[in-house]
């Protein structure tokens, strides 16, 4: 037993770790792109290359764990994201980095593999807190990212975030080779077979079109916020560290909090309400970031307060989705939520390039009204539901 417990505390571990990668360069776009050339307007790609390949790696890679042994999927993804960081930390010419981006990005997706190789290892009477507690790992990851990258960034430069998370990751892989049990799945369905039907899951189940559409106008809008206000918060106006920018992404602790009290409220059966109170959260929080003036005394609060809604309405409307697949077809959880999955990072890498640029070209207020904007078709989509709900009642 006590061997099972270390062997989950290393996966919670190795989530929290590779999680953590997808969000190093949000708080950093600015004095990367700087470093590298890329003109301000282009700095949102070194964020949207990285979700890119996360997004690639969700369809393309996160199939494979049905059909290959998973230690040594896992091994080949940590690596990948090894040597990828390794090459960012080096790299002084945009297309190395960009490249290294992808890299990045398409190892990180090993998270995606460790949280239900994890349910796989665990005892039936303890899967359930057996995944909780590996979540909680990814969770934490990602609250501590962006601001361990502005702090570590302000005092030894930008490179030092990538080489550290290289380190981190080839550390990671000794402890995962010596301690990881192999499984080998059962699973005897061709590949190509499974990506095809990945493609052909939103046609069938209507609740899946429906839940990639909300998650992925909130996570759109909540990409563009995060890739855009470091870079406002770095202009003359503001004049924030890489630090005080990190510390300020401490906001998303929002959506670690919300995690739980969003699972308790779906399985009550309120999904949909939880749904519609997390557009309006993310709207109010958009609404109050675009008043958010550097002249204005009340604006640091401002501003905190509409990343902590923006943070935790995502948080609600991902944990509800998330829920409410996972009921449609047990057999295939896992290409469900890949594809699920996949559809809203692909949205947030698109708008993680159009935050840089609307920065740029447009100003700050208009590009936090751009996030309201990204929420309109969730909200077209929940009415037309509730209207045909109230015609069959």
């Amino acid at each position: 037993m006590s061997a099972l417990r270390g062997t989950i505390a290393l996966l919670a571990l190795a989530c929290g770790a590779l999680a953590a990668n997808v969000y190093l360069a949000q708080p950093l776009a600015g004095p990367i792109a700087a470093t590298i050339g890329l003109p301000p307007q282009a700095a949102g790609w070194i964020v949207t290359l990285t979700q890119l390949g996360y997004g690639l790696g969700l369809l393309l890679l996160v199939p494979l764990a049905d059909r290959v042994e998973n230690r040594r999927l896992i091994l080949s993804l940590v690596a990948l994201a090894g040597l990828s960081l390794a090459l960012a930390a080096v790299a002084r010419q945009a297309g190395v980095f960009l490249a290294a981006s992808l890299g990045i990005g398409l190892g990180s997706v090993c998270v995606q593999v460790l949280v239900p190789y994890a349910a796989h290892v665990a005892p039936e009477k303890a899967r359930g807190t057996t995944v909780g507690l590996v979540t909680a790992g990814l969770m934490l990851g990602i609250l501590l990212a962006r601001p361990a990258a502005g702090l570590v960034a302000e005092a030894l430069a930008w490179p030092a975030v990538f080489a550290s998370a290289g380190v981190l990751m080839c550390g990671l892989f000794i402890l995962l080779a010596l301690r990881l049990p192999k499984r080998r799945p059962d699973q005897r369905e061709p590949y190509a077979s499974v990506l095809r039907s990945m493609l052909h899951a939103p046609f069938r189940y209507a609740l899946l079109r429906r839940r990639i559409v909300y998650q992925s106008a909130l996570f759109g809008g909540f990409s563009l916020f995060w890739t855009a206000v470091p870079l406002w918060l770095m202009q003359p106006g503001w004049g924030w560290s890489e630090g005080a920018v990190g510390l300020f992404s401490l906001t998303a602790a929002s959506g670690a909090l919300a995690a739980p009290m969003a699972g308790a409220l779906a399985d009550r059966g309120r999904g949909d309400r939880v749904t519609c109170g997390a557009l309006a959260m993310a709207a109010g929080g958009f609404a109050l970031a675009a008043v958010a003036w550097p002249s204005s005394p009340w604006s640091v609060a401002a501003l905190v307060s509409g990343a902590s809604m923006i943070n935790a309405a995502v948080t609600f409307s991902f944990v509800v989705g998330q829920r409410a697949i996972f009921e449609l077809e047990p057999g295939a959880r896992a290409r469900l939520n890949g594809i699920f999955m996949a559809s809203f990072t692909l949205a947030g890498a698109a708008a993680s390039a159009l935050g840089g640029w609307l920065l740029v070209h447009t100003g700050w207020t208009v590009t936090a009204c751009c996030g309201v904007a990204f929420l309109i078709p969730a909200l077209a989509q929940i009415l037309c539901k509730s209207a045909k709900d109230a015609e069959v009642r």
